[in-house]
């Protein structure tokens, strides 16, 4: 395929040496590009990590949904799971049991929100196990052992290790009307931790349902019913039609109602950061401008002669679009190694940052996750590059139109 003539003599040209001044702002224009295409794909990169994070960390563990009656307790609470999973669209069901209690240990207390759950059937309602740090400890999640799994946050706060028996105090149930009966202690042995890097490690601990119905004397009784949906953004349509089936007065909410501002706030600042950032990168290629305005005038004698030997408007035209889409493209492959090098580096780069400040960019006790995530996606390189080479060539256009006209006859005879 041979090269275009207009993009020959647009190379010759970008190549030649116009000026220590058309140079330097030639320069500033492809850095000023290529920082803009950087800052932009680096912050899309994060946007695209916590939304991965959001699926893998927080939806992953989590109920999509939770179905809780009202007034009185599920009525043959078998039949009603068996409902519930042959609704279209729910992939699992699961009962669960919470109350709060105070852990004790090495002469510290913390309360934590404690979650009877079925070791079994949580395998299939998400991929929590995945997160306990010792492989070996979900298989050994047993009831009738008195067992439990801890939060990270909860283990580094007081010092806990899996294999160490802790105290929890928890109320008891009021059996007589007293307003005020002793609470109930329980000594159980941790047997994992769980880690998560997030909020829920500062709070969750996880008990077998069977013996958390023990502790609380509730015979066969649950807190709820926990559903996994096949499609997460349908969940709220998919909870109700799993409520009406149980034939009770329930309460029903979804992962939408609890995280979904999570999701909503990535979608929006994804679309405020491509817009601000195209803004930034809309200003960068308008130097451009300027530099085909010096190199035009740079180039008079030159554009002149080729008029000269026969050159139409279209050619001398198309040399200065490819001058400036030269420029678009140097400033979009600075930029994209420049992005690269980045954020292989960038886990170094947050680490010294921290270590700088004194404290963590992302703390797991006010955000979900306690690290900043990224995945690189060639779709936004591509779309950013893209973007980049049209607004290069867009604004070459009204120079290249002007060196089009530029007359040979009063160039040459100098008048």
């Amino acid at each position: 395929m041979k090269t275009p003539l207009s993009l020959y003599i647009a190379f010759r040209f970008n190549r030649s040496n116009c000026g220590k001044l058309i140079s330097s702002i030639s320069m500033i224009s492809i850095i000023s590009i290529a920082l803009s295409i950087t800052v932009l794909i680096i912050g899309l990169s994060a946007l695209n990590g916590f939304e991965r994070e959001l699926n893998n960390r927080v939806l992953a563990v989590i109920p999509h949904g939770e179905i809780e009656p009202v007034n009185s307790e599920f009525f043959d609470l078998l039949t009603v799971l068996k409902r519930i999973k042959q609704v279209p669209g729910i992939r699992s069901a699961a009962p669960y049991l919470n109350f709060n209690g105070i852990i004790e240990s090495n002469n510290k207390l913390q309360a934590v929100q404690v979650k009877g759950i079925d070791p079994k059937i949580e395998m299939q309602l998400n991929i929590l196990p995945n997160y306990v740090q010792d492989n070996y400890s979900w298989s050994l999640f047993k009831a009738g052992q008195r067992q439990i799994i801890i939060g990270k946050g909860v283990a580094n706060s007081l010092k806990i290790e899996p294999g160490k028996w802790i105290t929890m105090t928890i109320a008891s149930k009021n059996l007589q009307g007293i307003k005020l009966s002793k609470p109930k202690q329980i000594h159980l042995q941790v047997v994992g931790i769980l880690n998560l890097n997030g909020q829920l490690d500062h709070h969750l601990v996880l008990m077998p349902l069977s013996d958390a119905q023990q502790y609380l004397q509730e015979n066969k009784n649950v807190c709820g019913i926990a559903i996994k949906v096949n499609n997460v953004f349908n969940a709220n349509k998919l909870v109700d039609q799993a409520g009406r089936v149980t034939n009770t007065y329930v309460k029903i909410r979804s992962w939408i109602g609890t995280y979904g501002y999570i999701y909503n706030d990535i979608q929006m600042i994804r679309k405020i950061m491509y817009l601000s950032m195209m803004l930034i990168v809309g200003i960068s290629c308008f130097g451009i401008i300027s530099v085909l305005a010096m190199v035009v005038k740079e180039k008079n004698m030159d554009i002149a002669i080729l008029r000269t030997l026969g050159a139409r408007n279209k050619l001398i035209h198309f040399i200065f679009v490819w001058y400036g889409f030269l420029l678009g493209l140097a400033g979009s492959l600075i930029g994209i190694v420049m992005t690269l090098m980045t954020i292989i580096n960038l886990p170094l780069i947050v680490r010294e940052l921290e270590k700088f400040y004194g404290h963590k960019l992302l703390s797991s006790g006010i955000y979900f996750i306690n690290f900043l995530p990224i995945e690189l996606s060639w779709k936004d390189i591509v779309n950013t590059v893209i973007i980049v080479l049209l607004i290069s060539v867009l604004t070459s256009w009204y120079p290249a139109q002007r060196a089009s006209h530029i007359n040979p006859i009063k160039i040459l005879t100098g008048r």
